[in-house]
């Protein structure tokens, strides 16, 4: 079983995929994904696929009984009720398979998750670390991606100012300068979670 249930977060280009990343690199760590866990779940028989048949209908799966993805998208940004419940289905199934995978690791288990706070999974993790940068230089970074700036702006305005990560974390990464900064900031969240992990035992 793990030592240690973290959870990772952060807004729109604030890093938290390159600390996963990095995380993801060290022994003993496992990061997983959870837009990963989403897309299994998506799959022809699974859970998620079962979920989206009953809450829209056998038109959102593809002919092998998958999800359409596609199909989801279009109506899941249009349609908040909907938007919603299907949230409040999928969660807990995702959190599910985490918390099985974690079971199943002997060291640090990491789930990488957007809405992580959102989706209610803080009290069943042992810790919540959020990267965090300011707006403008999030803002920059997506751009500099591709993302076009009105889309960048208005998703960067859906996550807010992040108010709401930092309140709910235990340790909170700024990654507000380059990559180099990052990885430090990284090696020192590394140790502090190992140290944890120890205590833990």
């Amino acid at each position: 079983m793990a030592r240690l249930r973290v959870g990772l977060t952060g807004g729109l280009a604030s890093g938290k995929s390159t600390v996963a990343r990095l995380l993801a690199a060290r022994p003993g760590f496992l990061v997983v994904d959870a837009d990963r866990l989403v897309a299994e779940l998506y799959e022809p028989g699974g859970e998620g696929a079962a979920a989206v048949a009953a809450l829209c209908g056998p038109a959102y799966l593809t002919p092998d009984g998958g999800v359409d993805k596609r199909a989801l998208a279009a109506r899941f940004f249009e349609d908040a009720t909907l938007r919603r419940r299907l949230e409040t289905a999928i969660h807990p199934l995702v959190l599910r398979r985490f918390l099985a995978l974690a079971a199943a690791h002997d060291g640090i288990a990491v789930l990488e998750a957007t809405r992580l706070v959102e989706a209610g999974y803080r009290d069943r993790l042992d810790l919540v670390v959020t990267v965090e940068a300011p707006e403008p230089l999030r803002l920059a970074r997506a751009v500099a991606r591709g993302l076009g700036e009105a889309d960048a702006r208005a998703r960067l305005a859906a996550q807010g100012d992040g108010a709401g990560r930092r309140a709910a974390s235990d340790l909170v990464l700024e990654n507000d300068a380059d990559l180099a900064h990052l990885e430090a900031l990284v090696d020192t969240l590394a140790g502090e979670l190992l140290a944890r992990a120890g205590r833990s035992v």
